[in-house]
């Protein structure tokens, strides 16, 4: 089965339009020394914020902005949706930027004051947008994952440490690998269950993957001068699940923003 992300998408944006009841929330976003690639992703989410029925205000930080520019700037948010597109540059302090942003306004769930709520199963935490996106893979290509085997490559903040969080709440036997675990193939073939956010281009091949596989995609990286997954797409002809990059994980993941962002409105 391949996964059809903006499909899925367009059916979760318009479902929360409809949650909103014509209200038109404003989430706000932090940019600073965006890359193509990122002002590309952000015109993207403003056209995604639009269909789920709210605006999107982009923030743009001077190149020599502080830490503290940033902080105060998240302060006058108001009650409005936060967000910090991430990377940031080298002289700002990423984690005191990210602890600053109200736990009522974290729709990214970066802060690791969020991260946490989301991590013990508190009543009501949101799920950090990727790993909402797996999770509504998973529900919509109906897998059965309590007592599977689920590999996750890669433990970052936006992918792979709050997957692995993800199917442990599931119930998965879940466990994380690196790009340079060595001989990672023999890891990868005994998993029914793989999700990836290495973020390097084809480095899981068919050969280290079995029949019947379900191959969750969320790594993204260039390959001359494309979008390219972390699978090569061979392994789509082994996997009963494959998300195609692009058009799997980050469309879904984007709409899972917006979800969360309904979500704190709605409790506003």
């Amino acid at each position: 089965m391949l996964i059809n992300g903006r499909t899925i998408a367009s059916e979760i944006l318009r479902d929360v339009a409809s949650s909103l009841s014509g209200s038109m929330p404003v989430v706000r976003a932090i940019v600073m020394q965006p890359s193509p690639a990122t002002e590309s992703y952000l015109h993207i989410k403003q056209i995604r914020a639009e269909e789920a029925g709210m605006h999107l205000q982009l923030i743009r930080m001077e190149d020599d902005a502080t830490t503290e520019d940033i902080i105060a700037k998240i302060a006058l948010a108001g009650s409005d949706a936060m967000l910090v597109q991430l990377p940031l540059p080298e002289h700002i302090d990423t984690e005191r930027v990210l602890a600053s942003i109200p736990l009522a306004q974290d729709a990214d769930v970066l802060s690791e004051t969020a991260y946490q709520h989301f991590e013990q199963g508190a009543e009501h935490a949101l799920v950090p947008p990727v790993a909402g996106a797996v999770a509504e893979i998973l529900k919509r290509a109906h897998i059965e994952v309590a007592g599977k085997r689920a590999v996750v490559v890669g433990q970052g903040k936006l992918v792979g440490r709050p997957v692995l969080a993800l199917l442990k709440h599931l119930h998965v036997d879940a466990i994380t690998i690196y790009r340079d675990t060595p001989d990672p193939g023999s890891v990868l073939r005994e998993a029914d269950i793989i999700v990836s956010g290495a973020g390097q281009a084809h480095f899981i091949t068919a050969d280290m993957v079995k029949e019947g596989v379900v191959l969750i995609d969320a790594g993204t990286s260039e390959s001359n001068g494309t979008l390219a997954g972390d699978f090569h797409p061979d392994c789509s002809a082994k996997a009963s699940v494959f998300t195609p990059v692009p058009g799997g994980v980050g469309p879904v993941a984007v709409a899972m923003l917006f979800k969360n962002v309904a979500e704190l409105a709605l409790k506003a």
